[in-house]
């Protein structure tokens, strides 16, 4: 789960300010010392800003590893929401109190970041509800399991009675966002019904297993994770571990498993309304609202027509790519042949049961480890938390994405976390383990948010800001870097890396098909099956998963092709003086930025290497 301080999926936490400083603005040519002193003072705002998000964000405060509200969960009522608007419209007037031009290059950065992003949360409120609360990416019921399980450390008593009373809390927030869905529901704004069967069985899936049920031998996840940390205290007497156990099963069984079985009566109830696979261009207002999100995810201004036509070529030109190393292999036949050979020959898949995914956590885990060894040649700049490898969680592993990254807490105490999802081992060729680890791990996400998290000398909401095309833009980036350093030696392994590649083109083609150009949920599948080698499953999943998360799925590759026309022309520019180690460092020492500021910052560092 990434947190987001201002662009808020369902789970992150909505803004708070409270902000009491006096303003000025300075007339005259600002002094080195007016420039010192005003930049101090914007950041001071930047963390008096910061500060007041984590009071009014319990969960925020948690995934940073501070242990602050830890026995709270925040409020996701619209009535909040309101007031965070509010709050944000305050915090913009007050941030245009203070003299642009007395700041300080890395304060005029921040500014503007702040400026645009605090506009971009006043521009985005009309369309609060231009989203799925529920669905079978990311919605409330599996995300709130899943982060009191990866992130609600447990280190001593007074942990364990604040993970009980945030599940004795829960009734109260599933309610507030089960009345986000009712309104929803007025405005005829529901996800498409594919989604409805999903979210029932998570949702089922967490109301087995004891003590909702009577078998001990099957606890349910919550369960059993309370016991695990639990069992870690070591000074805690048995007698009151027991005791703990007990109040953690009676919050189970009654908060819990009412406010599930409630959700779960209403989600049923409301099937039968939902539109049957429709984009986002068939909600009220469906069309603006796509345009929107395009600005919003790509940071460009390109149009869905512009959008969508880059990746028909992008797609061509991988077509192209991947009948080279058919020729290399020897390959007799078609693309469309070759496609089917790798889908079809077993040599390409790893076992299912434990000794398959047992075999995929080492193959990867060792990729992870070759990459590291390399970072030196590409970086000066490394990340001090550590990264591990965990498969997704058996209760949510049905539904949820192929694989995705968790960033590691404030101060360093939980590293950041590869998931990888070991629940379909065919959709998991063996061909794509390098590209798949580097993009989610080293270089890709890890290198990107823990850096991030890391930087000193940046406004917080800085580090933990994000945009979508910068961050899964290196995350693509970061697949290709390794065929650099002589990764992707086996031919296979280096088309499993364009096959990635070409299933990030297909997004543009499809996301904007689907939402711009009213293709059905079949055209999209039908346009994986014929342009990429991947199975039915395979492919409904991910229209699927494009279906709910509108204009996401762009910001990959037009990330990475920003990122790779910046770094062609800052070697174009500067020959011999260009430093890959330099571009990368420049790339995110920063923290996350939007594409145009992006590319000033490279700009202005390839001129400022020419003269040295």
């Amino acid at each position: 789960m990434t947190f987001n301080l201002f662009r808020l999926p369902v789970m992150a936490l909505v803004l708070s300010i409270s902000l009491t400083s006096c303003f000025h603005s300075l007339k005259k040519e600002p002094t080195a010392a007016d420039i010192e002193r005003e930049s101090a003072r914007i950041n001071k705002f930047f963390e008096d800003y910061f500060d007041a998000v984590l009071d009014r964000s319990p969960e925020f405060q948690t995934y940073l590893g501070i242990k602050k509200n830890y026995d709270k969960l925040g409020d996701y009522s619209d009535e909040f929401a309101r007031k965070e608007l509010e709050y944000t419209k305050e915090a913009l007037k007050k941030l245009k109190t203070f003299d642009y031009a007395a700041l300080n290059e890395q304060a005029q950065t921040s500014y503007r970041l702040f400026e645009e992003m605090a506009q971009d949360e006043i521009d985005k409120f009309k369309w609060r509800f231009h989203s799925y609360p529920f669905n079978q990416m990311f919605g409330y019921h599996s995300q709130m399991p899943a982060f009191l399980m990866n992130f609600h450390r447990v280190s001593d008593e007074s942990d364990a009675v604040a993970y009980i009373k945030r599940i004795e809390s829960l009734p109260r927030q599933l309610g507030q966002v089960l009345d986000g869905m009712k309104i929803r529901e007025q405005k005829k704004i529901f996800p498409p019904q594919f989604a409805f069967s999903k979210v029932s069985e998570d949702t089922e899936n967490l109301l087995k297993g004891y003590p909702l049920t009577d078998d001990e031998k099957s606890p349910h996840p919550l369960y059993e994770d309370f016991a695990r940390k639990l069992g870690g205290i070591k000074d805690l007497k048995a007698e009151r571990k027991q005791q703990l156990q007990e109040r953690m099963a009676k919050a189970l069984k009654e908060k819990f498993k009412p406010a599930y079985q409630n959700f779960l009566t209403y989600w049923k109830a409301l099937e039968p309304k939902a539109a049957k696979n429709h984009g986002v261009w068939s909600l009220p207002e469906g069309e603006e609202f796509y345009r929107f999100s395009l600005k919003r995810t790509t940071t460009t201004d390109m149009t869905a027509d512009q959008i969508h036509q880059l990746g028909l070529d992008e797609v061509a030109r991988i077509h192209g790519e991947m009948r080279a190393i058919m020729k290399k292999v020897k390959f007799k036949g078609d693309l469309q042949a070759f496609f089917k050979h790798l889908k079809e020959d077993p040599k390409f898949y790893l076992p299912g049961g434990e000794k398959g995914r047992e075999q995929y956590m080492t193959s990867a885990k060792r990729s992870i480890a070759s990459m590291k060894d390399k970072l030196p040649g590409l970086f000066t700049v490394k990340p001090k938390a550590e990264l591990i490898v965990k498969p997704v969680e058996t209760y949510r592993e049905k539904s949820a994405g192929l694989a995705f990254y968790e960033g590691p807490s404030l101060d360093g105490t939980r590293p950041g976390t590869y998931y990888v999802n070991l629940y379909d081992m065919k959709g998991l060729p063996t061909y794509e383990i390098e590209a798949l680890a580097f993009h989610e791990g080293i270089p890709g996400h890890h290198m990107q948010i823990a850096i991030a998290t890391e930087l000193e000398n940046l406004p917080r909401f800085r580090k933990f800001g994000h945009y979508t095309a910068y961050a899964e833009g290196w995350g693509l980036y970061a697949e290709y870097i390794p065929k650099e350093l002589g990764f992707y030696t086996d031919p296979y392994s280096d088309f499993g890396r364009l096959s990635m590649e070409l299933w990030r083109a297909c997004r543009l083609v499809l996301d904007t098909g689907l939402h711009a150009k009213k293709w059905t949920r079949e055209q999209g599948i039908e346009y994986l099956l014929v342009n990429t080698p991947s199975d039915e499953r395979e492919a409904t999943k991910a229209i699927e998963r494009y279906l709910v998360m509108p204009s996401q799925a762009t910001a990959y590759k037009v990330g990475m092709l920003k990122i790779m026309e910046l770094r062609r022309k800052s070697q174009q520019s500067l020959g011999e003086k260009f430093d890959i180690r330099g571009f990368h460092d420049e790339i995110l020492r920063h923290g996350p930025l939007p594409m145009n500021i992006l590319e000033e910052k490279i700009t202005a560092w390839v001129e400022s290497k020419k003269g040295v």
